[in-house]
């Protein structure tokens, strides 16, 4: 694994830059200042029928100053990275701040961490995906592609692959000072199939992660196994029949519940939106504050942790963009709300000693807001396996891969589908269904769990593109969970709906 910063990331000026901010905004009056000097190249590369048809390589660089004078905000930033414009935007975030101090509502003060001085991290990858050639990428997405093409149950196919690196350098007036590289990947091959039926389709399942492009080859997740079952699956689900609307027990796989977690939980204990500071992008949360520590969230077998320091997430980092060191909390405990997440600006907001690194901002042009950790519903340690857990479900649907998804602005009445939607009758699989949407209330879902599988079921998965604040911010967000187990959930008939 990857184990340095890259040299010429490293050869930049760049605690001269930090510092010649820092002096000059705390001479200026600033009682707080933090700098981010920031690099993220972003790469694309996207086949249609395994053909070419989109690729990108972009480079966002940039610095940007925040401060805090007299208890109020002030931020500043620019793509040139040079001690002269650092001075220029100090001076630029003072005379912000100054001019937002009538307008403010609050004092802001940020709770302490320890200082951090000359340090650096590395995430877990082995092949920079900036290090393989154009081609070679290429010739991977089209190789799996043509594997799917040569089906009689293929017509089309699409392929997408986005790899990114980010370089950050982090440093403020109380003494930290960091430097941190991440890199994630992220790869979906999709088989489509036309004819009199309509349309239909089915995705690979593999999930985004915290690999460089060691990820593509099959000795982490097996894409060629996975690209010559796909054919069949999705001829099977052609010639499925529609679901009966009604209740059933839900067996749902890591690859959907993924996206349950983060709409349901994940955003939900996001404290600026539970306290109501966070509305704008996607409403605030029924989890409010007064229900700390009461609050039934779901099943006695649901334990959902926090954390910036699982290997692989992609919200995993040394230190928030805060200069907060990475840390792993609870969320609920045994079916009971017990936690959240928070930046420095909260914590000290709801009295809290020490934020727990919930901090980030995706360029440099952008201020760091509270944004999401790695959430994740954790297994049980002697849980059963998925072919056990198949067998415990007399009557259900077995559901994978995530696919649509609707939420209220509280966090709370959610609508999902998904990819793949096996019947099972009597501990066994008994064919596939299409056409499936399950529906609750978030209390009502995670309350119905009733089997929580075990480690061997766990599989961590997430998104590049979590969104939050205006202007918009995007965040990549990992969740782990195990498949588990809902008893008697409301399944839907989306054809059948949105005939209504």
């Amino acid at each position: 694994m990857s184990k340095t910063v890259d040299a010429d990331f490293l050869a930049l000026p760049l605690t001269q830059v930090s510092d010649a901010a820092i002096l000059t905004a705390t001479s200026a009056g600033a009682s707080h200042v933090d700098v981010r000097i920031e690099r993220t190249r972003t790469g694309l590369l996207s086949l249609r029928d395994a053909k070419p048809e989109t690729q990108s390589d972009e480079t966002n660089f940039g610095i940007g100053v925040r401060v805090i004078v007299n208890g109020a905000w002030g931020f500043a930033s620019s793509p040139d990275v040079s001690a002269e414009t650092a001075k220029k935007l100090a001076m630029t975030a003072v005379a912000m701040a100054q001019t937002s101090k009538p307008l403010s509502t609050e004092e802001i003060s940020l709770v302490s961490e320890p200082v951090y001085a000359k340090q650096s991290w590395v995430s877990s990858y082995a092949i920079d995906p900036f290090s393989v050639s154009d081609g070679d990428k290429k010739d991977r997405l089209a190789s799996l592609s043509s594997k799917l093409l040569s089906s009689s149950a293929v017509n089309h196919t699409s392929a997408h692959t986005m790899f990114v690196k980010e370089q950050k350098h982090y440093a403020d007036s109380a003494g930290t000072s960091t430097t941190q590289q991440r890199v994630r990947v992220q790869t979906q091959i999709e088989a489509i199939s036309t004819g009199a039926h309509g349309f239909e389709s089915m995705r690979t399942l593999a999930q985004p992660a915290g690999y460089g492009w060691e990820w593509m080859d099959n000795s982490i997740w097996n894409w060629d196994a996975e690209i010559e079952e796909l054919p069949t699956l999705l001829a099977e689900k052609v010639a499925a029949p529609s679901v009966e609307p009604g209740r059933y027990d839900l067996l749902i796989h890591p690859s959907n519940l993924w996206l349950t977690i983060h709409e349901s939980i994940g955003h939900a204990t996001e404290l600026d939106r539970a306290i109501g500071y966070e509305a704008n992008y996607a409403g605030t949360s029924f989890a409010t504050p007064d229900k700390l520590g009461t609050l039934q969230y779901g099943s006695h077998l649901m334990n959902v942790t926090g954390d910036r320091s699982t290997e692989h997430g992609l919200s995993t980092v040394g230190w928030d963009d805060e200069g907060v060191a990475a840390q792993r909390w609870d969320i609920v405990k045994d079916g009971v709300l017990v936690g959240y997440q928070l930046d420095r600006r909260i914590a000290a907001h709801v009295n809290k000693d020490r934020s727990n690194g919930c901090a980030f901002a995706d360029s440099p042009a952008h201020v760091p807001i509270q944004r999401m950790p790695n959430v994740s519903l954790q297994p049980n340690p002697t849980g059963p396996t998925l072919d056990a857990l198949i067998e415990s479900v007399e009557d259900g649907i077995y559901i994978l891969g995530d696919k649509s998804w609707s939420i209220d602005m509280q966090r709370y009445n959610f609508q999902f589908t998904g990819q793949q939607f096996h019947r099972i009758k009597n501990g066994k699989l008994a064919g596939q269904l299409k056409d499936v949407a399950y529906q609750a209330t978030t209390t009502d879902f995670w309350g119905s769990m009733k089997a929580v599988g075990g480690p061997s079921t766990y599989v961590l998965g997430g998104a590049f593109n979590c969104g939050k604040a205006q202007p918009g911010q995007i965040a990549a967000v990992s969740h782990g969970c195990p498949a588990a187990v809902f008893n008697q959930i409301n399944v839907l008939n989306t054809v059948a709906e949105a005939g209504k």
